[in-house]
């Protein structure tokens, strides 16, 4: 919350004397802000100064290494936990149901 709310009062600074209609004030922002930080990038409301441009860079690379990178990280854990008990349920000779997990007897 504090990184949203300093990235969006720096745009606003940077970028409302270039574009007042789509940076009006510092809750606006915040629109800018929470799209680039999690990095969806809409691209209705973007920085046009270079300042503006510049923190627009810093606040993406910030965002991915905040919500991409660790979602990234955690997919992959699952993933590898997911493995790892296939691997384990094929060593016992059972049949495990895809759908509710249940051991089938043969």
């Amino acid at each position: 919350l504090v990184l949203l709310v300093t990235s969006a009062s720096l745009i606003y600074f940077a970028e409302h004397e270039a574009q007042p209609d789509d940076f009006p004030h510092i809750p606006a922002a915040m629109w800018w802000g929470i799209i680039t930080l999690t990095t969806v990038g809409y691209g209705d409301v973007y920085p046009v100064t270079p300042l503006g441009r510049f923190l627009g860079a810093i606040a993406a690379l910030v965002g991915v290494g905040i919500f991409a990178l660790p979602a990234g990280i955690v997919a992959s854990g699952f993933t590898e936990e997911i493995e790892k008990k296939r691997a384990s349920n094929q060593n016992k000779k059972s049949i495990i149901c895809p759908h509710c997990g249940q051991k089938i007897d043969e």
